[in-house]
């Protein structure tokens, strides 16, 4: 629903409790196991970053009796229209002297 690739999510509740990660087998045990599992209930706040993105959600989380039939969560508010792996950056350019501003050193005598 978020477009994310590669996402670690956390409970963010300054005790770094880890839902998802992005390392392969890592939070594996957590696949089957109920949000309230965990302690997280109406009011939560989750954080989910897509580090491969830089792409970072603040999650709260509602509880809600008015969903349709078989519907079991809803997402509400700004979704991203677009997201992707990072540009790749450009070239950079060789400097020799701390400045790329093209200044040659100065050739006058003062005299």
């Amino acid at each position: 629903k978020f477009a994310m690739v590669a996402p670690d999510v956390q409970i963010d509740d300054g005790k770094g409790t880890i839902l998802i990660s992005s390392e392969e087998g890592e939070t594996e045990a957590n696949n089957h196991r109920k949000l309230s599992d965990f302690g997280i209930r109406n009011g939560t706040r989750l954080q989910a970053d897509d580090f491969l993105q830089d792409y970072t959600l603040l999650i709260n989380v509602l509880h809600s009796e008015d969903l349709e039939k078989d519907v079991e969560f809803e997402v509400v508010g700004d979704t991203p229209e677009k997201v992707g792996p990072k540009p790749s950056e450009p070239p950079s350019k060789n400097i020799t002297n701390g400045s790329d501003d093209g200044a040659q050193p100065s050739t006058s005598t003062g005299k």
